[in-house]
């Protein structure tokens, strides 16, 4: 999950922090991605309407190892 979709959702640092369970200052140290710890919990805060991958994690990863950055990807919607 990254960070920015979880900002959108929630609408300010404030409401992440708090749905996340951190102080506000812990948001300033999540960089793109949110802690999958955290993750997990913004699944649940949102309804649903966050996801957590753990294939996005594991990318971020790898790409973090050979020094690539990864952007977040709008979902499509199933027909």
């Amino acid at each position: 999950m990254f960070t920015c979709e979880a900002l959108n959702f929630f609408g300010t640092k404030t409401k992440l922090a708090k749905a996340a369970g951190v102080e506000l200052q812990s948001l300033y140290k999540w960089g793109q991605l949110v802690p999958e710890a955290r993750a997990h919990r913004l699944v649940e805060a949102s309804g649903g309407a966050l996801s957590y991958d753990k294939d996005v994690y594991d990318r971020y990863r790898q790409a973090k190892r050979v020094g690539k950055q990864i952007t977040p990807v709008s979902q499509k919607e199933p027909d």
